[in-house]
């Protein structure tokens, strides 16, 4: 009970800070899992917040990978698929400083807060077909925590790589196939 007053809490703190969405959708557009990994994206109604997904997915998995140099490509193309979407321009900076930050530590703590502005985004869109994963690690930012969004229910920690690959859960399920 206690855990779910706590999301509540940090699901409309992030509706304040996180992107606006313009309520516009679109005809459904095909996904290209090969730009995600493995597991098929979400087929998500609005092809402007479809991007911005895809492109998080990336960044995701290149931080779980260790990877700064790809974690900086990926932060660029996803800054510019959220300057797309109206209302986006403070996610959009915190991707920059992601593709800014050329090590991993700087790079990881601008994605707790991107991914907090991305959850909120995508709690509020209109799904096609398919889920989101929201994860919780309870280690990160110094024992607070924090969140990311996952195409897929093993957990990938971004947050530690090979560290700790596999610390933490499946808190929500956004979309098909929810809980």
């Amino acid at each position: 009970m206690n855990l779910r007053l706590v999301i509540s809490g940090l699901v409309i703190a992030g509706m304040f800070t996180a992107c606006n969405q313009t309520g516009e959708t679109k005809d459904a557009k095909a996904v290209d899992s090969t730009a995600v990994g493995s597991a098929p994206a979400a087929d998500l109604k609005d092809d402007k917040t479809q991007e911005v997904y895809n492109d998080y997915l990336k960044l995701k998995d290149v931080l779980v990978s260790s990877d700064a140099a790809g974690a900086q490509a990926a932060g660029k193309e996803l800054a510019t698929s959220l300057a797309n979407v109206q209302g986006c321009e403070n996610t959009a900076s915190l991707a920059n400083k992601i593709a800014a930050a050329g090590d991993l530590k700087t790079q990881r703590v601008h994605f707790t807060a991107l991914s907090s502005d991305i959850v909120a985004l995508l709690k509020h869109t209109d799904v096609n077909s398919g889920a989101m994963y929201v994860m919780h690690c309870p280690m990160i930012n110094e024992g607070k925590g924090g969140y990311w969004l996952a195409a897929e229910k093993e957990v990938r920690n971004p947050y530690y790589g090979d560290e700790m690959l596999n610390c933490g859960s499946v808190k929500e399920t956004i979309g098909a196939g929810k809980n």
